[in-house]
């Protein structure tokens, strides 16, 4: 088997793990003691993995780090990576999500608060703004969720570099397909109801929590909401919803199999009031249909009563398993598709980032 890299952002620093083999994930010493790091990824595009890091000093503002010998040593550019330029007058509050894009090889993608869309051209070092997201007519209309104004998710086109979507909370779901010079909003199908009757299907304005698309089928999206689990056969001109049969639609994370379209898996909570797993027990539930039917799956972990929540990028999946984290500090991963999950760590801080790859 492969060996692979497990990187967790937390509350306070960046936890990496590795296994070696196929055995057990060895937890390294923390990097960034007592940063939060609200964003993680792995690019494996060059000849070496670069790690990237979303970091929060505190006093001092967000920031980005890299790393190209897996955690040994980090650097960050010379001045800040991500800063709105003057005229738009924002400050950068948080990165919470650092993406490279699969199509164009030095491009690294980021979403922040509030609300904005950033590209980088050398591999995640510095960014600049994407102008056309940031004046879209909506934005002014766009209301901060419950972790604020965050654009939490962009999904690059496999192939196309000039198409790409975009998830932001509470705006919604939007795509654009001329590189984000323009952008509109897809949400059709999507019910928000908190909103009064008759109201509840707006062109934008839905608390969307996740979006998840897997290569192979770049038109097929699924989506995690505040209030349902939808699909999208047609890159989010309109959406179902496949969350009936789960115990709730509430929740954070949506992830899709890395090598089967159709399977996709998420962390149901109880309701918006109440984020703790349904009936307190801790469960993944996975479709191996696109959503028509999930499974339960928890073998392997705690029977309960467990009361901790998984944040949006908290769980992932790729070819090294099926990893997620909890906000008590437990991480666990399996190998067979969540048939089984064992225990990678515990006693870490509330879990924020979770990503994987095989080395």
């Amino acid at each position: 088997m492969h060996d692979a890299l497990l990187a967790v952002g937390t509350r306070k620093g960046l936890f990496l793990a590795r296994s070696t083999g196929g055995g057990p994930f060895e937890v390294e010493p923390v990097h960034f003691s007592t940063i939060g790091v609200p964003s993680v990824a792995i690019d494996t595009r060059g000849p070496a993995p670069r790690l990237l890091a979303g970091i929060e000093y505190g006093h001092f503002g967000p920031s980005v780090m890299w790393s190209d010998d897996l955690g040994a040593t980090w650097q960050e550019a010379d001045k800040p990576p991500i800063a709105f330029p003057e005229h738009t007058g924002a400050t950068l509050e948080r990165v919470w999500q650092l993406l490279p894009s699969p199509s164009e090889p030095d491009v690294v993608w980021a979403g922040v608060e509030p609300g904005a869309l950033f590209r980088s051209e050398d591999r995640g070092a510095t960014f600049s703004l994407v102008e056309g997201l940031w004046n879209h007519p909506h934005r002014a209309q766009w209301h901060p969720g419950g972790g604020g104004l965050c654009l939490h998710t962009v999904l690059p086109h496999p192939t196309d570099p000039k198409t790409v979507a975009i998830a932001v909370s509470t705006g919604g779901f939007y795509r654009s397909t001329d590189g984000g010079a323009s952008w509109e909003a897809a949400n059709q199908g999507i019910r928000a109801p908190f909103l009064p009757e008759g109201s509840q299907y707006p062109e934008f304005g839905q608390c969307v929590h996740k979006v998840a698309m897997h290569p192979a089928r770049p038109e097929r999206l699924f989506l995690q909401h505040h209030f349902g689990v939808y699909r999208s056969d047609d890159f989010g001109g309109s959406w179902t919803s496949i969350g009936d049969s789960l115990p709730s639609d509430f929740g954070f994370p949506v992830v899709v199999h890395p090598d089967r379209p159709d399977t996709l898996y998420v962390f149901p909570l109880q309701a918006d009031m109440d984020r703790t797993p349904v009936d307190h027990r801790c469960r993944v539930f996975r479709s191996d249909d696109a959503g028509g039917s999930w499974q339960e799956l928890s073998t392997g972990l705690p029977e309960g009563p467990v009361h901790s929540s998984v944040l949006r990028d908290a769980m992932c999946a790729s070819p090294a398993g099926v990893f997620f984290g909890t906000r008590d500090g437990e991480v666990y991963g399996s190998r067979d598709d969540g048939e089984t999950w064992f225990l990678i760590a515990r006693h870490l801080p509330d879990v924020l980032s979770v990503r994987a790859v095989s080395l």
